[in-house]
């Protein structure tokens, strides 16, 4: 059920996005034009459709400014994060702790528009990339930021219950928490 609720969300997102990502995909028809990036998404996904290069190119358009401060970078990201998102099957890539960055940076950067699709964005990642503690951190770190202490301390209980590496990092996390830090992990931990 949460998988078909996330792929109406993306849809709708999509549609909402329509014109960004209409406008791309027509130059990429009319010209090889990079300025817009969607040559090298196509090329992507009809090459080697693997995490590692959907994230490297997710991270150098994150470069393209902040998106905190720029809604129409923040709406492009959001799209394409979708993107790929839809691209990669997670029965095929829940191994992959490059996925695994997509999936949370994805709910991330939803959660600076809508928090409730941002925790369901989460929870998926959790579900499918429970292996990797930074996927836990960082459901927590966004459930702490909401105010929710108690399912922060929860999330981070059940990260070292099924084992999710590295532990060090859970453990860094919930001294952090147990010190009542606002970030559970400061940039140098993560």
């Amino acid at each position: 059920i949460a998988s078909i609720m996330n792929r109406v969300r993306d849809l709708k997102n999509k549609y909402r996005n329509e014109d960004n990502i209409t406008d791309e995909l027509n130059c990429t028809k009319i010209s090889a034009d990079t300025t817009d990036n969607s040559g090298t998404v196509n090329q992507i996904m009809m090459t080697t459709n693997n995490p590692e290069d959907w994230l490297c190119f997710l991270l150098r358009l994150e470069k393209k400014g902040i998106p905190q401060m720029d809604v129409s970078l923040l709406n492009r990201l959001i799209g394409r994060y979708s993107q790929a998102v839809t691209a990669l099957p997670a029965e095929k890539h829940s191994q992959d702790e490059s996925y695994a960055r997509i999936l949370v940076r994805f709910a991330e950067l939803k959660a600076l528009q809508d928090p409730e699709e941002a925790r369901d964005q989460f929870h998926l990642a959790r579900l499918n990339c429970k292996k990797f503690a930074f996927v836990h951190v960082a459901f927590a770190q966004f459930e702490l930021s909401q105010g929710n202490m108690k399912k922060c301390k929860q999330l981070l209980q059940k990260a070292v219950e099924c084992s999710a590496v590295p532990p060090e990092m859970l453990e860094t996390a919930l001294q952090n928490f147990h010190s009542q830090k606002k970030q559970l992990l400061s940039d140098e931990e993560k």
